[in-house]
């Protein structure tokens, strides 16, 4: 039996590629910090799976990661725990490169030490490119990053190269585009609206304030990605760096106007979209823009070239952008319905 650690499994990403390797016949572990209880919902349906044991540890102990790889010798490690939150990064920006790229670190040194076979997997990000040299981004773009979280994932990148080239080791990196989820936190922007958007729906909320409206991304399905990860680590014989995404760029106000017209509600955008006229008589939202909730450093597009993954992986995203949205909202919708009862 195959046995994978996840660090950041009960995450989004984390939660659904733990169920993924359950369904294909693994020993899943998942790295757990002590005391840290949140989000342990995600996992709620795989926490007595036989094969699944949750591993006390943190990316930021040295000594308990080296003894976790020599302990359980796993076949394969998927780095996806991070200090995740780009706009939280400017708050706490040593704790992000402590955990981002420091943590990646201690993991590749203490599989090169211990447990030398190992494959690696390192969760990268299109906010490495941030201010874009070049449209679209591929794995080889020049590396811009716009702020704390994009400047420790860069590192983590290319440490996670270096490794490879250097000894030998079965490392890939995995520079997901956005991808959200039901299970995306509520500090993200894609689930904020989508929250606010149930809320509206239940008549708990009227407005939605939001950051930059016009910044715009390539959005695709979590679950998609997940087996994207997969196929880099099983399906091709040689460690490689893969960028994955739909292709696709939408910005925030196209993803509010999909969330609000699966309900049936309009934004009527006004003057420079800054605000509109809300839940009014005509059934519109208000929606404004806050300079709250804009970044220090703005990554205004990111576009991906995910040309290689498709034609060298076969892999390729199944669900629609309208789509995932609509899961989303649905799935808010019910869960704040839950929560007033």
């Amino acid at each position: 039996m195959k046995t994978a650690l996840i660090t950041g499994v009960t995450g989004q990403d984390g939660s659904y590629l733990a169920e993924f390797l359950l369904k294909k016949g693994y020993k899943v572990y998942g790295l757990n910090r002590r005391k840290a209880l949140a989000g342990m919902e995600n996992i709620k349906n795989i926490l007595h799976n036989e094969n699944f044991e949750i591993v006390e540890g943190d990316l930021l102990e040295e000594s308990r990661i080296n003894e976790i790889i020599r302990e359980l010798q796993p076949d394969e490690v998927y780095n996806l725990a991070a200090q995740s939150f780009v706009p939280y990064s400017w708050k706490s920006p040593i704790y992000t490169a402590n955990v981002n790229a420091l943590g990646c670190l201690r993991l590749l040194e203490a599989i090169r030490i211990y447990s030398p076979d190992t494959k690696f997997y390192q969760a990268s990000s299109s906010e490495m490119f941030g201010k874009v040299m070049e449209m679209p981004q591929n794995e080889m773009t020049y590396h811009y990053p716009r702020s704390p979280y994009g400047c420790s994932k860069s590192f983590a990148f290319n440490i996670t190269r270096n490794y490879r080239e250097s000894y030998g080791m079965f490392a890939v990196n995995g520079i997901l585009f956005n991808h959200e989820s039901e299970r995306r936190g509520l500090q993200f922007v894609t689930r904020k609206i989508t929250y606010s958007v149930a809320k509206i729906y239940h008549g708990l909320q009227e407005k939605i304030v939001l950051g930059n409206l016009d910044a715009k991304r390539d959005w695709g399905y979590a679950p998609d990605y997940i087996k994207a990860m997969y196929m880099m680590m099983m399906q091709y014989k040689e460690p490689d760096d893969w960028v994955i995404a739909t292709g696709e760029r939408h910005s925030v106000r196209e993803f509010v106007e999909i969330a609000l017209k699966h309900l049936g509600i309009e934004v009527e955008w006004q003057g420079e979209g800054i605000n509109t006229k809300g839940i009014d008589k005509n059934g519109k939202v208000i929606v404004e823009s806050s300079p709250k909730f804009w970044r220090p450093a703005e990554v205004d597009v990111l576009q991906d070239d995910s040309s290689k993954a498709r034609k060298l992986l076969g892999w390729k995203p199944e669900t629609s952008f309208e789509e995932m949205i609509k899961r989303k909202v649905e799935y808010d919708i019910k869960l704040v319905g839950d929560e007033k009862e």
